[in-house]
């Protein structure tokens, strides 16, 4: 690997064109390639789609390409489901091109989706490339944070996690995920396709099993709309009074009978007290809060970017954000 880090986006919806911009406010990185599908963007200059001028890469939708590019690690962010990005992150590795990706579900895959993860690992390992599923949650908040929080903990009895989002802030294609302004019915009906969820929730709860050492027995992930009792109108966003204002989704974990997990993620437009906080009944007992809570598109970005040289460090194979050295902002 050169001085500079060679890097492919794969994927330019909101989040690609983000980790594009962060990416080219470094120097350490060098952008060599871009893949989508989209016939509106293939052909493209990479730089002028992100806004920050040209850049001298042109969007392709041939994965084919990333034998030519020769990059060090693609930039993944696609889909949630594990099983729609194994073809992808395939082609990248099967090139020796490392991979870190947005996809929620690869964030700890090993017991949900245990055919896929062995296959990866095993297409990384052979190439020599690695692959690693983070953000902002699954990624950190939710997981990576309360795991590093046990660390002065002498005892850990019980986890407890929250995220509380304001969803007004938050870009469209996010408010449309969490149901904002559905009519019950077809808050109801979407849960029903599993197209309105938070993905994630269980990875996370087997990521802190893991490091904990807990075996767990079962999980539970149980969603409900957020309800709203007077009309909602937060920045610019209308919700009528008794429509989903956005989701709760609950997570429990068991050991045996004993519940030891406790993970919510309520997400809605016009929130109050919005925060991210980690509580451990623990021996000392741990409690963080983070007023406001973090913005997740910035966070989940800037985690992928940071992500990328402490990846490339680590040995061959699937890794998880529990496994590879801690993550930090380093310019």
């Amino acid at each position: 690997m050169s001085d500079r880090i060679r890097v492919v986006q794969m994927g330019l919806g909101p989040v690609g064109l983000r980790v594009t911009k962060y990416l080219r406010e470094r120097a350490r990185f060098e952008i060599v390639g871009a893949l989508d599908v989209d016939p509106a963007k293939v052909g493209r200059d990479l730089g002028e789609l992100e806004g920050g001028g040209p850049l001298g890469v042109t969007v392709s939708d041939d994965a084919g390409m990333l034998v030519t590019w020769n990059a060090d690690v693609v930039a993944h962010t696609t889909v949630s489901s594990v099983v729609k990005a194994e073809p992808q992150l395939l082609a990248s590795v099967k090139t020796g091109t490392s991979v870190v990706s947005t996809c929620e579900e690869l964030s700890y895959p090993w017991l949900t989706q245990p055919e896929v993860s062995a296959r990866l690992d095993a297409a990384a390992k052979e190439s020599g490339a690695r692959i690693l599923g983070t953000g902002v949650n699954p990624g950190f908040l939710m997981d990576t944070l309360p795991i590093a929080l046990t660390a002065p903990c002498r005892e850990v009895k019980f986890v407890t996690v929250r995220r509380i989002q304001n969803a007004a802030f938050r870009r469209v294609p996010f408010q449309k995920k969490i149901g904002a302004g559905l009519t019950l019915e077809e808050f109801e009906a979407r849960k029903r396709e599993g197209t309105l969820r938070h993905v994630g929730l269980t990875e996370s709860m087997h990521m802190i099993a893991a490091r904990l050492g807990w075996e767990l027995s079962r999980t539970e992930d149980v969603i409900e709309p957020v309800v709203a009792e007077a009309e909602i109108d937060a920045e610019g966003v209308k919700i009528a009074a008794g429509r989903a204002a956005g989701v709760m989704q609950t997570g429990r974990a068991f050991v045996g009978d004993r519940q030891v997990m406790l993970l919510e993620f309520r997400a809605a437009v016009g929130q109050d007290e919005p925060r991210d906080e980690v509580e451990l009944e623990s021996d000392p007992p741990i409690k963080s809060v983070i007023p406001g809570g973090v913005h997740g598109d910035v966070a989940t970005c800037a985690i992928v970017v940071n992500a990328i040289p402490v990846l490339l460090g680590a040995p061959p194979g699937l890794h998880t954000m529990a496994d590879i050295p801690p993550v930090s902002c380093a310019r």
